[in-house]
């Protein structure tokens, strides 16, 4: 009997590690995975131990059936490679004798340590024994059986193979989210918490009609990505990306007035003596932010200290296809209150 599993790619990005011994408190970055609980989680464990040179590790994962004639050889054929990703596909699955064989499509890209990239795909072959009927030790986890990979002539993105053995193909990519990944990875990668960067953005459809469109036209669709970035004391910043038809992927700008603020005697823990708008700018950035699907608006709340006393905070509205600056408040009195006053409106009806 033949069963399909659907796994979703997944993507270890892996930092660059050394061939030599590390000091004890040089923790390296890439992730130890040590995952026997799928076939595409062994997978994805044994080019962790790969990437961080843990070969013992590695050729661990492999059944009696191991990659090469010994262990040196093994690990003399990485010799060189400085960091690997890797990419699983949709997996297939077949019983036979009390034991599960699974089939996993595979993408390699292994970079050397000049900075050299090669890409590789196939297929591993993975084998779990029914654990019921393993009554003595040693136990045998599932474990790689084999693996074929041959190098590719396409890059890394579209080298996965559709299947292997009986597996179906996998789902469609979402484009422009990759799109989105890719882009804010590359531009706030080095500024965000790491624990974020691996979380998946929120995402929404948006359809609206243009403003000059005949009523036979169809509606149109925008997609927006929303990115958690950084957490502070009391503010969570995130960045937007949106894509349409027209523009494709493209990072969001909010629009913030700049403000003359004035106190009494020059204490800003004083009373507001006056405050004037003297300009415009643009920023990446959205501060404590979030979207409201049925009002197709962005907010945020910039605080400006944890008692949320004094504070900026804006109404982005979704319009013809683009976000706009339709309100805008600001709190400038370390009051110990919540008294804002509203220095934009454009709050009117599209």
């Amino acid at each position: 009997m033949r069963r399909v599993l659907l796994a979703a790619t997944a993507l270890l990005s892996l930092a660059a590690v050394g061939h030599t011994a590390r000091a004890a408190g040089d923790a390296p970055e890439t992730p130890y995975i040590d995952d026997r609980s799928s076939a595409e989680a062994v997978i994805r464990s044994l080019y962790s131990a790969i990437s961080r040179h843990e070969f013992a590790r590695a050729w661990g994962y492999f059944g009696d059936t191991k990659p090469a004639k010994d262990f040196d050889s093994f690990v003399k054929g990485y010799d060189g490679t400085d960091k690997v990703e890797v990419a699983t596909g949709a997996v297939s699955d077949e019983g036979a004798a009390g034991s599960i064989y699974y089939n996993v499509p595979v993408a390699i890209r292994a970079t050397d340590k000049n900075g050299g990239e090669k890409v590789f795909a196939g297929c591993y072959t993975l084998r779990q024994v029914n654990a019921q009927a393993q009554a003595e030790p040693p136990f045998d986890p599932i474990h790689i059986e084999k693996g074929a990979l041959k190098p590719s002539t396409v890059d890394f993105e579209g080298a996965l193979p559709p299947s292997c053995g009986d597996g179906p193909p996998p789902p469609k990519k979402d484009t422009a989210l990759e799109q989105a990944k890719k882009a804010f990875l590359a531009t706030y990668g080095d500024q965000c918490d790491k624990n974020l960067l691996a979380s998946e953005p929120e995402t929404f459809s948006i359809k609206y009609r243009d403003k000059d469109a005949a009523a036979s036209d169809p509606d149109r669709e925008a997609r927006l990505f929303h990115f958690s970035c950084s957490v502070a004391a009391y503010n969570e910043n995130s960045i937007y990306y949106m894509s349409d038809d027209v523009s494709g992927v493209r990072q969001l700008q909010f629009t913030e007035p700049e403000m003359d603020i004035r106190y009494v005697n020059n204490d800003s823990e004083g009373k507001v003596e006056s405050m004037h708008i003297v300009g415009f700018r643009t920023t990446g950035w959205a501060t404590n932010s979030s979207y409201d699907k049925d009002a197709h608006t962005i907010t945020t709340f910039n605080k400006w200290r944890g008692a949320a006393d004094a504070s900026s905070s804006g109404t982005y509205l979704f319009r013809n296809g683009d976000f706009s600056l339709v309100q805008y408040d600001v709190d400038a009195s370390y009051d110990g209150e919540q008294n804002p006053q509203t220095v934009v409106d454009y709050n009117t009806a599209p």
